[in-house]
């Protein structure tokens, strides 16, 4: 087995353990009827969150190893296209994501009751819609690198 190929299977690895988890980051809290059910949601979210990250610096390492190992990558679209959007993808996080979930966090450090306050189904419907177009970028690179179709 060469470098390279040793690449593209850490990096397929990557896939799995990055992007996997992170599309179904909404589904442990989706079905909370109670503020202990979500905190215990937004609990297996973070450990999630962490799969995700390491996941997800293997899949950008990789990819760009392979690159330099494979020089002609970088004249491929696909390459590029899935490149750019990963990179965009990576700055959902801080720039889109975090924004949105800091105030989640305080409401459920802070909400007195077991109740689900409204305040969170309007705050967390904002946050969902902008993971789950995160998760189309996602499935869009996959297609991509399946696909490469320019």
């Amino acid at each position: 087995m060469e470098f390279y190929d040793l690449m593209v299977f850490i990096h397929i690895i990557a896939a799995i353990i990055g992007m996997g988890p992170g599309f179904f980051m909404i589904f442990p809290v989706k079905t909370a009827t109670t503020m202990t059910e979500l905190q215990y949601g937004y609990k297996i979210r973070n450990k999630l969150h962490g799969c995700v990250m390491i996941g997800g610096t293997l899949l950008l390492l990789t990819g760009l190893i392979m690159g330099v190992l494979r020089p002609y990558l970088f004249a491929k679209g696909w390459f590029i296209g899935s490149l750019l959007l990963f990179l965009l993808a990576l700055a959902f996080g801080p720039l889109v994501l975090s924004p949105r979930s800091k105030p989640i966090k305080k409401l459920l450090q802070t909400h007195p009751d077991n109740t689900i306050p409204d305040e969170y189904f309007r705050l967390s419907r904002k946050l969902f819609f902008y993971e789950r177009i995160e998760s189309l970028l996602f499935m869009i690179i996959i297609i991509l690198m399946i696909t490469k179709p320019f």
